[in-house]
């Protein structure tokens, strides 16, 4: 089975995707591939600086104390999405550096990413953010600006945090921090057709994003098949659906069909690589498991 795929609508953090010439199985399987198979960056481990400290310029002492525990801090900084270079980092296991050390002294270069934070509490409160994470190495493996507002605590005066923060490659089907995709969805691609045009206009008068208009210039002639148009025709349709005072007038002026073998896939990134980038690993990790599984099979029989 070929799967053919063509881009509907693509952003950074967001694609959509419709798969051509394959079913509901395959679909679903590309969905949990990106969930549990695709790797990224996270952060795996914390060392924090424990003690107290002094200003030498104001005298002021600082102690490593705060509101939330280290545990909750640490889970905080597991969910910072961390740049995702598949091509320039192995998995921790891999990392020929290890060789000859204990599991707890893993990782090299190769195989990690460190960020260190420090950062004093102040009377009026200071909120410690993603952005006070500074990565010791390549400037592009800082956390992205968009998301270095993400708070992770508060510290007043007399209060100070400091740590090391250590990520790593992992993939989702291990923890959820290493879950680069959210909101995976698929569904059967619509077909839009006007069954009477003249309850139909009853919707055209709503004044909304669809018009008769869009199905004159359509391909099939009174046929509306444009994605992401029968998709705002559905929503749209329900001013004129189950619960509304139009109901019995627009009855069934429109029909909405499945169109077979084609689905609208579609998800979000955690910003730790882009939604192409995700969706090629996830489509590469399926093809892995695929062969994988054809090989066991071939020795089998």
């Amino acid at each position: 089975m070929v799967v053919k795929i063509e881009i509907v609508d693509e952003r950074d953090d967001h694609v959509t995707v419709l798969l051509k010439d394959t079913d509901r199985a395959f679909a679903n399987a590309l969905r949990r591939t990106l969930m549990s198979n695709v790797p990224k960056m996270a952060i795996h481990r914390v060392r924090f600086e424990l003690g107290t400290i002094e200003d030498s310029a104001t005298g002021d002492t600082y102690e490593s104390i705060g509101a939330l525990p280290d545990e909750v801090i640490a889970h905080r900084l597991a969910m910072i999405p961390i740049p995702t270079y598949h091509d320039e980092f192995c998995f921790l296991e891999d990392d020929p550096g290890n060789e000859g050390l204990p599991r707890e002294e893993w990782g090299t270069p190769a195989s990690q990413i460190i960020y260190h934070c420090s950062a004093r509490g102040t009377a009026e409160g200071q909120v410690v953010t993603a952005g006070d994470l500074n990565v010791l190495g390549e400037d592009k493996l800082q956390i992205p600006e968009m998301y270095r507002s993400i708070p992770i605590t508060k510290l007043y005066a007399g209060q100070y945090l400091e740590f090391y923060a250590y990520a790593v490659l992992g993939v989702g089907s291990s923890h959820s921090k290493w879950n680069p995709v959210s909101g995976v969805s698929f569904s059967s691609r619509k077909e839009a057709t006007i069954e009477n045009s003249t309850k139909a206009k009853i919707l055209w008068d709503l004044d909304l994003s669809i018009t008769s208009k869009d199905f004159s210039k359509a391909s099939k002639g009174g046929t509306l098949d444009d994605v992401q148009k029968v998709e705002t025709l559905i929503r749209e349709m329900h001013h004129v659906g189950d619960g509304t005072a139009r109901i019995e007038d627009f009855a069934n002026a429109i029909s909405i069909k499945e169109k077979p073998g084609e689905f609208i896939f579609s998800f979000d990134t955690d910003g730790s690589m882009t939604a192409r980038k995700a969706f090629e690993m996830g489509c590469k990790a399926l093809a892995s498991r695929f062969s994988d599984l054809s090989g066991q099979l071939s020795e089998e029989l």
